[in-house]
């Protein structure tokens, strides 16, 4: 029975199997939850001593529990200000002081170039039209299925789509229906593209 009290697993958050009774005068049942010793004087930071009680007895003690008991009202008042610990000056944001400046590499190592490449500004740039004109991740997408340079033009757009409908259409490869799926795609590429800002 002790072995399966020992390994039962925890069902209220904070339980500590200690395998003593609980600090409860003439409770039977196992001290297995931490609360401070009552009568704690003010003026210390933290609990202080610990007493293990029952589920039972450490409710109780949490229904009567005053953080600020024994405190004079400047202590309270102290203790309650929201800005407590904030008296610190901080250091400007600036370009010179700022918070995101490369860490320094001799502290530690970066095998997989996880945080260099952040501040190398990421990822390679992503690749745009010497025309300036705009291009969506599908339009991109689009280009991928249709093979086309990112810099293509509608009429460069018209012969790779009359070329593979020529590839992929069973009509005219001879019947061949195995590549539908990729006439499907196809399609949908060019009727996306011949509608994009970087087609029109």
């Amino acid at each position: 029975m002790a072995d399966e009290t020992r390994h039962r697993i925890p069902r209220f958050h904070g339980r500590i199997p200690t395998g003593r009774l609980c600090a409860e005068p003439g409770c039977t049942e196992p001290g297995e939850f931490r609360a401070p010793v009552d009568g704690a004087s003010s003026g210390f930071d933290g609990p202080g001593d610990w007493q293990f009680l029952c589920l039972g007895h450490v409710r109780a003690f949490n229904m009567r529990y005053n953080f600020f008991n024994g405190m004079s009202p400047d202590e309270i008042s102290e203790a309650q200000r929201p800005y407590a610990g904030w008296q610190r000056e901080t250091r400007a944001f600036s370009p010179t002081a700022s918070a995101d400046r490369p860490p320094r590499w001799a502290d530690f190592a970066d095998p997989l170039d996880a945080i260099g490449a952040r501040f190398r500004g990421g990822r390679a740039a992503v690749a745009e039209r010497k025309d300036g004109k705009p291009l969506s991740g599908e339009d991109r997408k689009a280009l991928g299925v249709m093979a086309l340079e990112i810099d293509a033009d509608r009429k460069a757009l018209r012969t790779r789509y009359a070329e593979l409908l020529r590839r992929y259409h069973p009509d005219r490869n001879g019947g061949d229906r195995s590549h539908e799926r990729q006439l499907q795609g196809v399609v949908e590429a060019y009727q996306l593209l011949r509608k994009s800002p970087a087609f029109v």
